[in-house]
């Protein structure tokens, strides 16, 4: 049987996903290779792997096509991920040449939606565990199987989503499998201070970064109590608008005030592998954000949390916001020393038991590595 497991994103953030299922598989003595998109993805895969494990696998690198692909990437790869989709065209002998693909998100339907590659058996290990609507879509249907981090993703799935029970297997969470050492502690945090991590998402439909992100910063600037970790998505300041497909908004991120860059107690970052490995999620005390599933990655180990509902959302009962039980929901950034403060004071007896609940109930975790359950699942359907 031989195995892909694709790697075709703009950035490194969806590789801790997949690549601990790909080194399993590899353990199991399978056949694997590792598609990979461009060079910053194969140097991630290659810090995390190390070249003992690397060496067990083949890592090819995808590219596109002279020409009509180039040019798109040329015109629209400000905007919109052109090359991300022609990779897919461009590559059909090698993912022909495939019994199963694995892979963490939808484009890559594709291969069977537009180029006939019926045949082949695709494996959806989805990036995050989040609560997003666009996770449930009819799409997901579409895959052979689907390896889900735990109950709630089946279940949405097959209520939301029309798929067969039979086709989810519950196999944990890969990415907890990179998660190694001591809780990271940043160069700041010697003053002192609990310190925020303010992760907004990059949709301009769901993120609080276009309507209230600039005041979130501000506030921290000025704060002499606490220290602020800006760690958005890494996709929000990737490109010079942002284009979402789930509801179509277009918005521009802007730029990054030199001020937050030189207030002491303010650590901004907007493209390193720490976005991507849970540095920042391990690192601070209390979360603030809005619809990023890393927030299921911070209650790992419970803290305060608290949520900006920057478009005045009526969450109450809604599944797509299930994660604001975690802590209060903010209509506004006024006051917000004051506010996070009471977050902290009403965490144990308010949010602590509702953060373990949300936690068992997204993530299926048991003393065998997630990847590991994965690669058996595989193997025990395909092999």
């Amino acid at each position: 049987m031989r195995i892909g497991v694709l790697c075709n994103h703009d950035q490194i953030h969806q590789i801790a996903h997949s690549l601990p299922i790909a080194l399993a598989l590899a353990d199991l003595g399978h056949d694997v290779l590792i598609a990979a998109s461009s060079d910053a993805i194969i140097a991630e895969i290659t810090r995390l792997a190390g070249p003992e494990r690397l060496a067990r696998l083949r890592l090819v690198r995808l590219d596109v096509r002279r020409g009509s692909s180039r040019l798109a990437e040329q015109l629209l790869g400000g905007i919109v991920p052109a090359r991300k989709i022609v990779i897919y065209r461009d590559n059909l002998d090698l993912f022909r040449s495939l019994d199963v693909l694995v892979v963490t998100e939808r484009t890559s339907l594709l291969l069977k939606q537009r180029y006939g590659l019926h045949a082949l058996k695709m494996v959806l290990a989805d990036h995050g565990a989040g609560d997003r609507a666009i996770g449930f879509g009819a799409s997901a249907a579409r895959f052979d199987h689907i390896l889900a981090a735990g109950p709630k993703i089946r279940d949405r799935l097959v209520a939301e989503a029309g798929v067969d029970p039979a086709n989810i297997t519950i196999t944990g969470y890969a990415k907890f499998d990179t998660m190694a050492g001591d809780r990271p502690v940043l160069p700041m945090q010697a003053n002192g201070r609990p310190t925020i991590l303010y992760n907004p998402h990059l949709s301009p439909h769901l993120s609080s970064w276009y309507r209230m992100g600039r005041a979130v910063l501000d506030h921290f600037v000025a704060s002499r109590r606490y220290n602020l970790i800006f760690a958005p998505h890494i996709m929000l300041f990737h490109r010079r608008f942002v284009v979402t497909i789930d509801r179509l908004r277009i918005d521009r991120p802007g730029r990054i005030d030199p001020r937050w860059l030189a207030a002491p107690n303010i650590h901004v970052d907007t493209a390193s592998r720490a976005l991507t490995d849970m540095t920042y999620t391990r690192a601070a005390d209390i979360y603030l954000g809005d619809v990023s599933s890393q927030v299921y990655e911070f209650m790992r180990e419970p803290r305060p949390c608290l949520f900006l509902n920057a478009h005045h959302v009526d969450h109450a009962g809604d599944p797509n916001y299930a994660h604001w039980q975690a802590g209060p929901v903010l209509d506004d950034v006024g006051d917000l020393d004051a506010r996070i403060d009471q977050a902290i004071a009403n965490h144990d007896a308010r949010y602590r038991a509702v953060q373990q609940r949300l936690f068992a109930y997204t993530f299926d975790l048991t003393d065998e590595p997630s990847g590991m359950r994965a690669a058996r699942a595989i193997t025990a359907l395909y092999a």
